[in-house]
């Protein structure tokens, strides 16, 4: 599948949810907002919002400091 994910087009093999996505991108347990096709997605709803060719994500990881 090609997602365009943070700017760039990628080729991603075998996903069909965000939570796939983010396994990919082994962010599957980190502190991400995602936008899909500029809507914010619930984390909640990860595992059941579907990914299709062509769609646009954005992911967003928060980063702690002081």
């Amino acid at each position: 599948m090609r997602l365009h994910v943070n700017g760039q087009w990628k080729e991603i093999p075998e996903v069909r949810t965000v939570a796939d996505v983010l396994h990919h991108f082994h962010l599957v347990d980190r502190m991400v907002v995602v936008e899909l096709n500029r809507e914010i997605i619930p984390r909640e709803q990860y595992d059941i919002q579907a990914v299709r060719d062509g769609d646009h994500m954005e992911i967003v990881h928060f980063v702690g400091g002081g």
